[in-house]
């Protein structure tokens, strides 16, 4: 059960970001949708959309390996 959670919560903002994708190739080819006012906007707002889940997504992963100690660690050249 837990693992099902897991999935859609990693799989909710991967079709977030697909969506926010779909939206800026959209306001690029001048497809606007009728609840977005215009190109500019569709453009703006499928940005925001695809960031967010790419975002979420790498932190999750980033927070994952973190907690399983696999992130190396950085070394400063001095």
């Amino acid at each position: 059960m837990v693992r099902i959670i897991a999935v859609l919560i990693i799989f909710l903002p991967g079709v977030i970001g697909a969506l926010g994708i779909k939206l800026m190739r959209d306001a690029f080819f001048s497809e606007v949708y009728p609840f977005l006012i215009n190109e500019v906007v569709q453009f703006i707002v499928g940005l925001i959309m695809f960031v967010g889940g790419l975002a979420f997504i790498g932190g999750f992963i980033y927070h994952r390996d973190k907690k399983r100690n696999l992130l190396k660690e950085q070394t400063k050249n001095v």
